[in-house]
């Protein structure tokens, strides 16, 4: 009994990983930053790849790197300029 009991507290463990997992993977959508003017108070005085450092943090309580952030922001204005 108690072998059985492992093996689904196991199962439930791996299938809440699998999900929490999935769920993070698929969130990778980031605030568009591209319409603010760098060092403006809307932009908090910050540049745009530092507030969107910033916003990242508040919405996910997690860092991005200052490398993402400034690919995440030229492909934002790159996207914006296509369009």
């Amino acid at each position: 009994m108690s072998k059985f009991l492992f093996i689904v507290v196991v199962v439930i463990l791996l299938c809440g990983i699998c999900l929490f997992g999935a769920q993070k993977a698929s969130a990778q959508a980031y605030p568009n930053v591209a319409s603010l003017k760098p060092f403006s108070a809307e932009a908090g005085y910050m540049s745009l790849a530092g507030y969107l450092r910033w916003q990242v943090f508040v919405e996910r309580k997690e860092w991005i790197s200052a490398e993402e952030a400034t690919r995440i922001v030229k492909e934002q204005k790159g996207e914006a300029m296509a369009r």
